[in-house]
C-alpha cells in the first residue's frame, strides 16, 4: 500500500469501504509500470512496436524487413505483386525473439519491392488453416474495385509530408475543448463517399467559423463495411484509405492546426472485427493470440472481438497504436470508444445501483490498467493531449490523474444528457417537463472530474432514431422550414433547439461536443449504405445547401450556434467551475443559474410569458442582457429589447420581463 492515501480517497469520503481496492489498483499500475521499464527503459520506449513489426527499410542493410508476432503459426510466407503472388516462393524464419521474419535485398527487390504495389501473408495456421492474411502492423489497405478484396499496400512515398504546425497551441484547447464530432465520408452533400481533400477544403472552414476549437474524427481506422460507422476495425495502424492517402490525411490535419483546431481520434481499442480474412483474428490459427479464447473473446451485442487486456504483447500492439497515430499523424488526443464495454466482464448490461459494482468481480481489472497505461503514454508523449473516454457506468475516478488514484482520463462523455433529452422529447408533454430531473442530470457529476457535455451526437441519429431536430419538426422539416411562412410545429422546434443547446453547453459539462450538422438542425438520421437501404448514400451525408439557403431557418439556428460557442469562449464559461442555482419553479418552467459571470434565465413554459418576474441575484448592481434566443436573426419573435438594463432592488432582486420558450443570458455591468 502507499505510504500516504491516495488524492481520490481523501477527497471522496465515500470511496472508503472500497480503499484497499482503488489502493491495489495503483499498486498493480505501478508494478507494471516497473516492469514495463525493467524491460524498455520506459513505456515510451515500451510503445515502439511499430517500428519493429510490419515492414520497415534497413539502412544498415540495405533492404526491406518484414516481421510478424505470430506463435502459434506453422508457417508464413510473404507474398505479392512484388513476386507474381506466389504463395510459396517467400518463407519467413523465426528469429532469436521468436518472431517470424524475412530480408528483402534492395538490390534484388528494388524494382518489383516498389511503392503502391500489393502483399498479403501466407499463414499455415496452429489448427492447420492456409489462409492469405494482410500483415498486422500494415499502415495502408486497399480494396480491389472489382473482386472486393483487401490486401496490404506498400507505401514508400518519395517525398514526405512537411508539417507546418510547429506553433499551434493545444494547450488553451484543452482547458475547454468545444468539439465537432465529424466522419470524412458522410460529410460532402454528394451521393458518395467523401474524401480527406474535401473535408479539408469545403468542411475545415465551416467549423472554423463556427468557432469549435477542436474536432473528433470517426472511422480512420480502416476497416472493411463502410456502414460500420468506422467501429468494426481491421487495421489498426492504417488509415482509412476509401477516403485518399495518408499524406491528404496528413494535410487535413496540418490545415486544421494552421487554423488552431485540435483534432481528435476516435480510437477503437475496444473490439476489433471478426472478420479472418481482413482482421486480426486467428491471425496465427488460434482463438487466443490478441483476443481472449472462447465465449469471453466474443461480444454478441456487437458481433466482434475482444482483446485480452491482460496479455504483454496485446498491451504493447495498443499502445504502440497510441503512439503511432500521435507521432505519425500529430492526432492530439483520443476519444475512447466502448470504454464501459471493456470496464466489465459483463460489458456495462447491469444496472449500476451501488457503489459495489465499481469494485467487484464484474470489473475488468486488466482493462482498467491498460486505460491507465494508455493515459499514461498519451499524457507522456503530448502533454496537453486530450483523451476522452465513452463511458456511460460512472466508474469513480475515471477523469482523475492516476497518480491520484483514478484512471487517467481528461474527461467523460456526459453520456446520460443525450439519452435524457431523446426520451423527455419521446415520452413527455412540454408541460410535463420536469425542471429539477433537467437540473440534475445536467449537473450530476464528479466535483472533481471533468465532462463533455452534448444534447446529441451520431449515436442519437442513426437509422430508427431521430435527430433531436427531428423529434421536434419532423415532417414539418420538409415543407415549412421557409422564413416566409409561419408553422406552429418548427417554431416550436426552433425554440426548444435553441434552448436545449444553451442549457446542456453551459450547465453540462468542462468540455461540449456537437455532431457533424446538427448545430443546424441537420434533418432526418443518419443510414450508411446497406443491403436494406438499397445502398444508397441519401442518408449518409450533409445537406450544406439547406443552411446555405438564406431564406430558410436552418441558418437561424446555425446562427445561434455560433453565437452560443462565441460567448462560451469569450467568457470562459466551461472553466469557471459548477453552475449555482438562483431560482427553480417548476410549474412556471423558469430556471436561472450562474456560471462564471453570467446568469442565464430560461423558460421552458410552452404558452405563458411573465412581466417583472424577480429573480435573486448574486451581487448588487445594474445587469444587461448579452445574448437571448428571441432575436429575429435565430428565429425568435424580438420580444425582448436588449437595450433596456435591470438593477437590483432591496432583496437583491432584478426583474424581468421573460417571454415562453426563451432563454436570456445576462452579465452585470462593471
Amino acid at each position: 500500500m502507499s505510504q500516504q492515501p491516495l488524492q481520490i480517497l481523501t477527497d471522496e469520503s465515500w470511496l472508503e469501504p472500497y480503499a484497499s481496492i482503488i489502493e491495489q489498483r495503483y499498486q498493480r499500475f505501478q508494478s507494471a509500470i516497473q516492469a514495463i521499464n525493467d524491460f524498455s527503459g520506459s513505456i515510451l520506449e515500451f510503445a515502439r512496436m511499430h517500428e519493429y513489426y510490419g515492414i520497415h527499410y534497413d539502412k544498415l542493410r540495405k533492404g526491406w524487413i518484414y516481421r510478424e508476432w505470430a506463435p502459434a503459426a506453422k508457417a508464413l510466407f510473404l507474398m505479392g505483386d512484388f513476386n507474381w503472388w506466389d504463395r510459396n516462393s517467400h518463407p519467413m524464419r523465426r528469429n532469436h525473439r521468436g518472431d517470424w521474419e524475412i530480408f528483402l535485398p534492395f538490390d534484388q527487390y528494388q524494382h518489383t519491392f516498389t511503392h503502391g504495389s500489393k502483399i498479403k501473408v501466407r499463414v499455415i495456421g496452429a489448427n492447420d488453416s492456409d489462409l492469405d492474411r494482410i500483415p498486422a502492423y500494415i499502415t495502408r489497405v486497399v480494396q480491389d474495385e472489382t473482386t472486393h478484396d483487401f490486401a496490404g499496400q506498400l507505401w514508400f512515398p518519395e517525398e514526405k509530408f512537411t508539417w507546418t504546425d510547429q506553433d499551434f497551441n493545444l494547450k488553451s484547447i484543452a482547458a475547454m475543448p468545444l468539439i465537432y464530432e465529424c466522419h470524412v465520408g458522410m460529410a460532402q452533400e454528394k451521393l458518395g463517399v467523401g474524401t480527406y481533400k474535401e473535408f479539408e477544403e469545403n468542411i475545415l472552414p465551416r467549423i472554423k467559423a463556427g468557432g469549435y476549437n477542436a474536432i473528433q474524427m470517426m472511422a480512420v481506422m480502416e476497416h472493411p463495411y463502410y456502414g460500420s460507422f468506422g467501429y468494426h476495425v481491421s487495421n489498426f495502424f492504417a488509415a482509412s484509405s476509401r477516403f485518399g492517402t495518408p499524406e491528404e490525411l496528413k494535410s487535413l490535419i496540418n490545415t486544421a492546426h494552421e487554423m488552431g483546431i485540435a483534432v481528435i481520434m476516435d480510437i477503437v481499442h475496444s473490439h476489433a472485427v471478426k472478420n479472418v480474412n481482413e482482421g486480426l483474428n486467428e491471425f496465427d490459427g488460434s482463438d487466443a493470440q490478441y483476443f481472449h479464447p472462447g465465449e469471453r473473446g466474443y461480444h454478441e451485442g456487437w458481433d466482434s472481438k475482444l482483446f485480452d487486456y491482460g496479455k504483454w504483447e496485446v498491451q504493447q500492439f495498443l499502445l504502440s497504436n497510441i503512439r503511432y497515430w500521435i507521432e505519425e499523424f500529430h492526432f492530439d488526443g483520443f476519444r475512447f470508444d466502448g470504454a464501459t464495454s471493456m470496464l466489465y466482464h459483463h460489458h456495462g448490461h447491469t444496472s449500476f445501483d451501488s457503489a459495489e459494482k465499481y469494485f467487484d468481480a464484474g470489473v475488468d481489472e486488466d482493462a482498467l490498467l491498460y486505460f491507465q497505461l494508455a493515459n499514461t503514454l498519451i499524457h507522456g508523449l503530448k502533454p496537453h493531449a486530450i483523451s476522452i473516454a465513452e463511458e456511460v457506468s460512472g466508474m469513480p475516478g475515471l477523469s482523475r490523474k492516476v497518480a491520484d488514484g483514478g484512471i487517467g482520463f481528461d474527461f467523460r462523455l456526459a453520456m446520460g444528457i443525450p439519452d435524457f433529452w431523446i426520451k423527455t422529447l419521446k415520452h413527455k408533454l412540454d408541460e410535463q417537463w420536469d425542471l429539477f430531473e433537467l437540473w440534475h442530470e445536467l449537473t450530476n457529476r464528479p466535483l472533481r472530474e471533468k465532462s463533455i457535455a452534448y444534447a446529441e451526437s451520431h449515436d442519437q441519429a442513426l437509422v430508427g432514431d431521430k435527430s433531436l431536430a427531428f423529434w421536434l419538426m419532423d415532417k414539418e422539416m420538409y415543407f415549412s422550414m421557409s422564413v416566409l411562412e409561419q408553422n406552429l410545429v418548427v417554431d416550436r422546434g426552433i425554440a426548444l433547439h435553441k434552448l436545449i443547446r444553451m442549457i446542456t453547453i453551459s450547465l453540462g459539462g468542462e468540455g461540449y461536443l456537437n455532431f457533424i450538422g446538427n448545430e443546424f438542425g441537420h434533418p432526418e438520421w443518419v443510414d450508411f449504405p446497406r443491403l436494406g437501404n438499397d445502398w444508397s448514400y441519401q442518408y449518409a451525408r450533409r445537406q450544406w445547401s439547406l443552411v446555405d439557403t438564406p431564406h430558410l431557418r436552418y441558418r437561424q439556428l446555425d446562427a445561434w450556434d455560433k453565437a452560443m460557442i462565441q460567448l462560451v469562449k469569450d467568457h470562459q464559461l466551461l472553466k469557471a467551475g459548477l453552475a449555482t442555482q438562483l431560482f427553480l419553479e417548476p410549474d412556471k418552467k423558469i430556471l436561472a443559474y450562474e456560471r462564471g459571470d453570467l446568469i442565464f434565465v430560461f423558460s421552458f413554459h410552452p404558452t405563458e410569458s411573465y412581466f417583472g418576474f424577480p429573480i435573486r441575484v448574486p451581487k448588487k448592481g445594474t445587469y444587461r442582457i448579452l445574448l437571448d434566443s428571441d432575436e429575429k436573426e435565430f428565429g425568435g419573435f424580438a420580444r425582448l429589447d436588449t437595450s433596456i438594463t435591470y438593477p437590483t432592488d432591496k432583496d437583491q432582486q432584478v426583474h424581468l420581463y421573460i417571454p415562453n420558450r426563451v432563454v436570456m443570458v445576462m452579465e452585470r455591468k462593471k
